[in-house]
């Protein structure tokens, strides 16, 4: 473990000013995640190798997320179908074909990845902790890049122990709660910020942080990162319509059954699949395929 004699809290003025090589983002986040992973007891049980970071479009003018975790490790669903009802009368109109959901596939090498980490670039880079839910749990701290932080160890406190989806959190009287956003899990992740913290990490490892988009790319005169070829979508659960249709409770005359919708993106995914791109503040581009993941 490394020793640093700075205060994990403190502003560096010392870092350096002139432009270097273009800075990798989700390389950088990819390091972060496993420097966090061995300080902080909680999350000791993740293994970065189950694990890919890409980076998607986000807009900071905008409302989303600036990240997300995706789990690849779900199961398929029980068979089902939707079926829509007419408001005035109540009566069912038109139902689909019975469907299993399921969740792609994405390997690197060999070794099939159990989650995903999306950053939305620039959103991501320019959030700051004012009037979020978190604030109040960084008291006397008004350094934005502690809410970029806490939003890298919340997107990992979501890996379930199990690795069999999104964690369950659970509440003061033992139960688990229907949201995986509650003022415990905020709390929870705050206390792991701190340990973190605490346990005095490099600052080289966290200190991208402390810069804005803007900023970033100033300093390093481009922003790259991992993500998909079919950019800006990237491998999510989708539906499979069963290839035996089971009779239904509902097949009846006059009701209208429609297709499940064919997939339009790839349910398989290898390193073939990924590639780099530069983003900027309004748009990004593919960079040359060249390398390992498509690296420029």
């Amino acid at each position: 473990m490394t020793v640093s004699n700075v205060h994990p809290y403190s502003h560096d003025s010392r870092l350096p000013q002139t432009k270097t090589r273009v800075i990798n983002y989700t390389d950088r986040l990819t390091r972060l995640m496993q420097d966090i992973v061995s300080r902080v007891p909680t999350l000791a049980f993740i293994d970065i190798a189950d694990l890919l970071v890409f980076a998607r479009p986000g807009r900071s003018d905008a409302a989303g997320a600036f990240a997300t975790c995706h789990c690849l490790s779900l199961p398929p669903s029980d068979p089902g179908y939707y079926f829509w009802r007419d408001r005035r009368s109540g009566r069912i109109t038109r139902r689909s074909e019975w469907f299993i959901t399921k969740s792609p596939v994405v390997t690197i090498g060999a070794r099939p990845l159990k989650y995903l980490f999306s950053f939305a670039l620039p959103r991501f880079c320019d959030q700051s902790l004012d009037r979020s839910k978190k604030e109040r749990f960084y008291p006397g701290v008004d350094h934005a890049w502690i809410a970029k932080l806490d939003t890298v160890v919340h997107e990992l406190y979501h890996v379930d122990p199990q690795q069999n989806g999104i964690r369950r959190i659970e509440r003061g009287d033992g139960t688990y709660s229907a949201n995986c956003h509650s003022g415990e899990f905020f709390e929870q992740v705050a206390d792991m910020v701190h340990t973190y913290l605490r346990s005095r990490p490099d600052p080289a490892t966290f200190d991208f942080l402390r810069l804005d988009f803007e900023a970033l790319e100033r300093r390093h005169g481009g922003i790259v990162g991992t993500s998909f070829r079919t950019f800006p979508s990237y491998p999510q659960r989708f539906l499979e319509p069963l290839a035996r249709q089971p009779p239904c409770d509902i097949d009846v005359a006059g009701i209208e059954v429609e297709p499940v919708p064919v997939v339009r993106h790839p349910t398989r995914y290898s390193e073939d699949d990924l590639h780099m791109r530069q983003f900027s503040r309004e748009t990004s581009r593919r960079l040359v395929r060249k390398g390992q993941f498509r690296a420029a």
